[in-house]
């Protein structure tokens, strides 16, 4: 099928004795099929040639003005034969687009997408300037593809043996054995063609001169000579490289005056063979004549014209009888060793660097603490001392001495001499020498810069490496915390994950650091901070600051866990801060908010911020107030750490370790814009960076939690009464127990019943007691309970965690109150008591099971069995039902065989009531919550009135 022996030197095909076709095409090019195979058909002008599109399966015209064309067909199972086909002809410049798209298109014929893969390529050639004149055979003028270097020339044969037979198949003319053109010629003549098209257009006339831009040909007959010079350099494959001689550098002045640099040495290479490389001083002694061939001198000599013309200084070369070494002045050394070699590689001429020319010098930024800084943290941030910020240069990453950059600073060449060898310079580094000193930074700018790598500098970005007790901070801040044991005088066991907590806390306190501990609603952040007070034994208080309705829940861990240490309420009329010891302080964020100068005036060991959240908005009065109090260490406690977007993380730490993160306005152009729009995977990792250390963050799911937490974690969260439930309260236990003194026997049973149920209404909301309806309530219905305004904290923490929970009450009136409340915080949620259908009661279920509805109130009775909600991980008892058996059945509606997820149960209790004292009783005194657990109420109203009083009466907390 191949015959490699092509007739013609330069690869063509005359077009009338291979009957091509020369009718253009009444078609757009853009509607010919990919499906059908081409073939080139050359012309005696490059430019002149065609592409031919034809069907090898069939002889089904294509669309638009079609000729018969002669082509080669395989005839049975071995043989082929000629005939004649229909074919479509275009000229190179029309089907070049087509061609272009052929290449990626997978419906393309394996043909057509070869000359795809050869337009390509020459389109690339063109783009690249590489385009010879020359003339053809008939001394008409045309431009060539050349030079080619050697990735050029290995891709033409690529493609040359990936062309199949249908994309060659128009037969050599003349006699005897049927021969077709070999593919790697007639690409190479494709090549020539678009070389030869595309540079003719309106604006050639004025660039290349009237006989190169003309589409008719134009007969240059004096011209043969040098057109054969032309060709000689284009065909024999010689590519010549310049290599860099600095022996010669800073020794003797040139001629036109400036300092001798050192010298170009030209080497001349065989395209045929990669590994011939020569001096052109032995090329032209005659020494690879045998391997290079006769043709070499002149080729390297055309080679050396056409490289002047990409860098004018080669033009020198040219008037050397030997054009091989150029000797170069300092300007044109910097040139060569910048822009002009990459000028010169797109040219296709190398520039090859000294062996022991060192590329690699740096420079980073350092930061520096004064000598003698401390090295544990502690000194070094609470110091006011500012720390160096300054250019280091390194060569291979070993520092220069401040003397080597003394020299660099001085030097004004584009190689200097250091350490025993030459290095190349970069002007910008050299300034960086000549401006080491970047300013000053405080210590906390310093530790960011530390912790992210990186530091601005005139607005530019650049690698920031610390140095030092400030490395050495870095450090342990990032190598992870060392264990620690629980401190004596706590009173429970931590879990592993709570010692990792507490171990991190000591770490970051110790350093005069602040820390932000953002464990899921129930891992034990309480405990956690209470053996850090414990571990830091210092003599002065610790302040919490946390919403009112947890007062008494840390009141009541710190005298469980930490019983003798001293803990206060700084809230009410009543509040005082004389003779404080080393114990807890307990405010409220409305209290601090009012009594910050009062506050800040007082020593404090470390100030918590208990369910920090509630500071996310640092411009709000509460933030602002929070800041004013010093301390030499600040913890922050929340599960939702950023619940909108990072400026509420920038608020909590920019609290904990004021200063971090930079201004605010700073820190969302730097970190927050890009990581919220999620455009800049670099900026989630430098903020990560910068964070890490400052936050510690553990969820429900993390696997070193998992296996260490009970199925069912129950916790009492006690409450204070507002003082319109306080006040009636009171008078209703003074009114009742009134009448529950004259009363005897089943009148007085039922008056201690009735009393018992006011006061429970009472406590879960005064709407309730006093039967109001739910749309009478306006905004203020979170303000008048405890208890309401500490379940609006639970479900925001659970649900910003995308968590379920299931609301019990044993009231259908609270039921509805609570159900309306939601609503109108447009909080999605239903309603399931005993009234409601079974239908609904199912389609109910199954809307919390799948998540349409995160939050489930239930009355207690009519959902306390038979009914599986698996999907929940938190259940929420709003009141106390006397009979603990009848809670735990509710529990288990969550908590139950299916569930996959540790189960939180929330008991609203409020203080100092009735709710509080039954608490008490069933956890202190098991016999008589074993007499309870059967007989619930009633076992009550056997009380004297004695015992009666002392349960119901409501105890103020101090």
């Amino acid at each position: 099928m191949r015959d490699t022996a092509v007739s013609e030197a330069d690869g063509t095909v005359r077009a009338a004795d291979a009957a091509v076709l020369t009718t253009p095409a009444a078609t757009d090019p853009r509607t010919v099929p990919v499906r059908l195979a081409a073939v080139f058909l050359p012309a005696p002008l490059p430019r002149h040639g065609r592409v031919a599109f034809w069907d090898p399966d069939s002889d089904t015209p294509p669309p638009g003005r079609t000729e018969d064309l002669t082509v080669v067909r395989r005839h049975g199972a071995t043989g082929v034969r000629r005939g004649t086909a229909p074919a479509l002809s275009l000229s190179v410049a029309e089907a070049l687009p087509l061609l272009s798209r052929a290449r990626r298109d997978p419906a393309a014929h394996p043909a057509t997408a070869c000359w795809g893969a050869a337009a390509l390529h020459a389109l690339r050639l063109v783009a690249r300037g590489r385009l010879l004149p020359g003339l053809t055979a008939d001394g008409f003028d045309a431009w060539r593809a050349g030079p080619l270097d050697p990735g050029d020339i290995a891709h033409l044969r690529a493609v040359a043996a990936a062309l199949p037979y249908e994309g060659h198949a128009v037969p050599l003319p003349g006699k005897g054995p049927l021969r077709l053109p070999d593919p790697e010629a007639l690409i190479r003549s494709f090549l020539d063609a678009v070389a030869d098209t595309l540079p003719r257009g309106p604006a050639a006339p004025y660039v290349s001169g009237t006989p190169f831009a003309a589409s008719t040909g134009q007969r240059l007959p004096g011209a043969r000579d040098w057109a054969a010079e032309v060709a000689a350099g284009m065909d024999a494959g010689v590519q010549i490289s310049l290599r860099l001689d600095l022996s010669a550098y800073d020794l003797f002045d040139d001629s036109e005056g400036g300092r001798r640099a050192g010298a170009a040495v030209v080497q001349v290479h065989s395209l045929a063979d990669p590994t011939l490389v020569v001096d052109a001083a032995a090329l032209w002694a005659g020494d690879a004549d045998e391997a290079f061939g006769p043709r070499a001198r002149v080729d390297a000599a055309l080679a050396v014209r056409r490289a002047a013309r990409v860098w004018p200084p080669l033009d020198r070369l040219a008037d050397q009888d030997v054009p091989d070494v150029l000797a170069l002045c300092e300007d044109e050394l910097s040139d060569l060793l910048g822009v002009a070699a990459t000028r010169l590689a797109a040219a296709g001429v190398a520039v090859h660097w000294p062996r022991d020319l060192a590329q690699d010098l740096s420079a980073r930024a350092e930061v520096r603490p004064a000598p003698g800084s401390a090295t544990d943290g502690t000194g070094f941030f609470e110091s006011e001392e500012l720390l160096s910020f300054r250019w280091q240069l390194a060569l291979g990453g070993d520092p220069l001495t401040d003397a080597e950059m003394d020299a660099l600073a001085d030097a004004h060449r584009p190689v200097v001499r250091l350490r025993d060898q030459w290095v190349l310079v970069d002007p910008a580094l050299v300034r960086k020498a000549r401006r080491r000193e970047l300013g000053l930074l405080d210590p906390v700018d310093a530790l960011s810069a530390a912790l992210t790598g990186t530091a601005d500098v005139d607005g530019e970005t650049v690698e920031a490496v610390p140095v030092g007790a400030l490395a050495a901070l870095r450090d342990r801040l990032t190598a992870g915390v060392a264990p620690v044991e629980p401190p004596p005088g706590l009173a429970a066991t931590l879990r592993d994950y709570q010692l990792r907590g507490l171990a991190w806390l000591d770490l970051m306190t110790s350093l005069g650091l602040g820390g932000c501990l953002a464990d899921d609603m129930g891992l034990g952040k309480t405990i956690t901070v209470i053996a850090l007070h414990l571990r830091r034994a210092r003599t002065e208080p610790t302040l919490v600051v946390c919403p009112a309705s947890l007062l008494g829940n840390w009141q009541r861990e710190i005298t469980r866990f930490a019983p003798g240490v001293p803990v206060r309420r700084f809230h009410g009329p009543d509040r005082t801060l004389d003779d404080l010891g080393p114990g807890f302080v307990l405010t409220t964020y409305g209290t601090m908010r009012s009594t910050a100068p009062r506050l800040a005036e007082q020593r404090w060991g470390m100030v918590v911020a208990d369910e920090a959240q509630h500071v996310k908005n640092p411009y709000s009065a509460t933030a602002k107030a929070l800041r004013t109090i010093p301390t030499p260490a600040r913890v922050a406690l929340t599960g939702t750490p950023v619940e909108n977007n990072l400026s509420e993380l920038w608020a909590l730490l920019d609290w904990t370790t004021p200063g971090l993160l930079g201004p605010l306005k700073s820190f969302r152009a730097r970190h927050a814009r890009a990581v919220e729009n999620g455009e800049d995977e670099e900026a989630v990792t430098r903020l990560a960076r910068l964070v890490r250390p400052f936050l510690l963050r553990r969820k429900k799911s993390d696997p070193g939690i998992v296996p260490e937490l009970p199925p069912k974690t129950e916790t009492d969260h006690p409450v204070p009464l507002t003082r319109e439930q306080a006040a009636l309260y009171e008078a209703v236990v003074r009114e009742s127990l009134l009448a529950i003194e004259t009363a005897e026997g089943i009148a007085r049973r039922g008056l201690v019943l009735k009393l018992l149920g006011a006061l429970k209404q009472i406590c879960d909301h005064p709407a309730l007691y006093l039967k109001e309806e739910p749309t009478t309530h306006g905004d203020r219905l979170s303000a008048r309970s405890g208890k309401l305004a500490l379940l609006d904290e639970l479900l925001d923490t659970l649900l910003s965690e995308d968590g379920s929970a299931l609301v019990f009450t044993q009231y259908v009136g609270m039921a509805r109150l609570i159900t309306a409340h939601l609503a109108a915080r447009a909080i999605p949620v239903e309603l399931l008591h005993g009234g409601t259908p079974v239908k609904d009661r199912e389609e109910m279920v199954d809307r919390f099971q799948s998540g349409a509805t995160p939050v489930l109130v239930l009355s207690l009775k009519a959902a306390g069995t038979g009914l599986n909600l698996t999907r929940a991980g938190h259940v929420i008892h709003f009141d106390r039902w006397w009979n603990p058996a009848v809670e735990e059945q509710a529990t288990d509606r969550a908590y139950r065989i299916g569930q996959t997820q540790p189960v939180q149960v929330h008991r609203l209790i409020t203080e100092g009531t009735v709710e509080d004292r039954i608490a008490e009783m069933l956890e202190a005194k098991r016999a008589l919550s074993d007499a309870v657990l059967g007989s619930g109420e009633a076992a009550l109203t056997e009380l004297t009135d004695r015992e009666l009083t002392d349960l119901v009466s409501l105890r103020r907390s101090t």
